[in-house]
């Protein structure tokens, strides 16, 4: 079958770095409404679609994780290795990022005494927090960001963390129960948990209630991981990404009707264009993976520029705030995560010695 998603996602020729540098920007382009004008209310496209540019991105990192995650742990077939390849790609960025605001723009900004921030329970719980994402965020800091717009928020991005950390966890979870008896067990679970979560949320739309944020993310994070594990079956054609396109056209002033056509098309829209283009765009998989670091930088760094520039415009804040947010973003990216996410193999192999030794020794 020609084009089929099982030849399409062998190997590193894709735009999925693209695709994830452009939606993280989305994100930091959402939030400049927000956090300017101090309500989401004035985020481009909620009024009228009913979603903004940021959540259609974050839905997007979301069946792209999917996607990867479920190929990495199927391909191979290890739970140490798995955990390893996840925990280097979040955890030492996201730690030099809360080192940076906590013991640097926290000080900064804070409006009470330096002893006083240094000392307040406040401050480590954020740190504990944050940094384990199991149990949630935190989004504040004694005294930071008290009088802007968006009062008292320190980096409302990280909230979509703690959900995909616990995907992770269910997805790892899913395979050590049922991979020993069949890779089909697996697999149907897969789809049985994108067809539930995709069923709640049709429930619930035309309940004429809104979806709760964590059953979308869900949804988008195993609609990611279904494609993976029906690769065989699925063809990413041009005439099905042209239809798609036409029926959410069809449905842009109908914000019902639209939701319903977006989630149906997201996932499809992604797949087509993260392997379907081609040419000079791939050219950009030469720089790097900086989207992590423009999604874990950009709020903070935001809210600092306003703190220091009560009056500045959306546009400004945009453009100061991306030149800003891209430069942290290549640092953690060149010095720092490159060079974790370098040290997995000798990590999982290091790991697989100290168990095989403990083993020994239990016997």
């Amino acid at each position: 079958m020609k084009n089929r998603l099982s030849d399409l996602s062998q190997g590193k020729e894709n735009n999925l770095n693209l695709i994830r540098m452009i939606a993280a920007s989305s994100v930091l382009i959402t939030h400049s409404f927000a956090l300017v004008t101090g309500t989401g209310a004035s985020e481009p496209l909620r009024q009228s679609l009913g979603l903004t540019m940021g959540t259609i991105s974050v839905h997007v990192f979301f069946i792209i994780s999917g996607l990867l995650v479920t190929a990495s742990l199927v391909n191979k077939e290890n739970l140490i290795d798995f955990f390893w390849a996840r925990s280097l790609r979040i955890f030492p960025a996201l730690f030099l990022m809360i080192l940076f605001v906590v013991f640097f723009l926290g000080p900064f900004f804070t409006t009470i005494d330096f002893i006083d921030y240094m000392k307040s329970k406040e401050t480590y719980i954020y740190i504990a927090k944050c940094s384990t994402l199991i149990f949630g965020v935190r989004d504040h800091l004694p005294g930071v960001f008290t009088d802007l717009p968006y009062k008292n928020s320190v980096n409302g991005s990280l909230w979509t963390m703690p959900y995909e950390v616990r995907m992770y966890l269910t997805l790892a979870a899913t395979w050590l129960v049922l991979q020993s008896f069949n890779r089909k067990y697996f697999h149907a679970a897969i789809v049985l948990f994108a067809l539930a979560s995709g069923g709640k949320i049709a429930f619930d739309h035309f309940s004429m209630t809104r979806p709760e944020k964590h059953i979308e993310l869900f949804f988008m994070f195993f609609m990611g991981a279904s494609f993976y594990t029906l690769r065989n079956h699925i063809r990413v054609h041009g005439a099905i990404f042209l239809a798609l396109i036409a029926l959410i056209a069809v449905n842009l002033k109908d914000a019902h009707n639209f939701y319903i056509v977006y989630v149906v098309s997201i996932g499809y829209l992604v797949l087509y264009l993260s392997y379907i283009p081609s040419g000079f765009i791939r050219k950009y998989n030469r720089l790097g993976d900086y989207s992590y670091g423009v999604y874990i930088y950009a709020f903070p760094i935001q809210q600092s520029i306003i703190a220091m520039n009560p009056e500045i415009s959306i546009a400004d804040l945009i453009k100061y705030s991306l030149a800003m947010t891209l430069a942290l973003s290549v640092i953690s990216w060149h010095v720092l995560e490159k060079r974790f996410l370098s040290m997995k193999s000798f990590l999982v192999a290091k790991t697989h010695g100290i168990l095989r030794r403990g083993s020994a020794t239990g016997h």
